[in-house]
């Protein structure tokens, strides 16, 4: 990454976004304003991972409680996830755009929750259940610099040059 303004940030597409078979057209619109895919996998956590991810990079269970994390990994250990990185000018502030509100009935339509999901806090809260929201995406970029560390290793990430990089960068 040569430019101040270039990021990485980490995507993770969560077990609902896999099981619907909807990955490859959510991918579609990363890849359409321009972000470059610089590592990905599927991996099947176990909750020491997702406990690592969750509490000691993003303080879940400090900001929301111990239950919004239990009911949240719940979720997230129903099926693998797929992890992907991707790089991009400001890339972690233009995900959060795509992806959307953390609410789904909040996102606004055109963004990957407010197109693909619907479920509202209320109502995963009276359910006791975890809310499915297709999408895991970096905070900020020192977040996204210590998630990508978490779950992929120096050799996973691939420096490229894209053929369209000249107009997106």
């Amino acid at each position: 990454m040569s430019s101040d303004n270039i990021e990485r940030t980490l995507i993770l597409f969560k077990p609902d976004a896999v099981q619907r078979g909807i990955v490859g057209e959510i991918l579609t619109r990363f890849e359409r304003v321009g972000l470059k895919i610089v590592a990905t996998k599927m991996i099947a956590p176990n909750k020491a991972h997702y406990h690592k991810h969750y509490e000691e990079i993003g303080q879940m269970i400090t900001r929301r409680g111990e239950h919004t994390f239990d009911i949240t990994l719940d979720l997230m250990v129903q099926g693998p996830v797929i992890a992907m990185v991707f790089e991009g000018v400001e890339a972690v502030s233009l995900v959060r755009k795509l992806v959307g509100t953390t609410e789904p009935k909040s996102a606004l339509p055109g963004t990957i929750r407010g197109d693909y999901s619907h479920m509202s806090f209320g109502h995963a809260d009276s359910e006791d259940k975890g809310i499915p929201n297709l999408i895991h995406a970096s905070g900020d970029p020192d977040e996204a610099e210590k998630e990508i560390a978490h779950w992929f290793a120096d050799n996973e990430i691939y420096e490229y040059k894209t053929a369209h990089e000249k107009f997106t960068r």
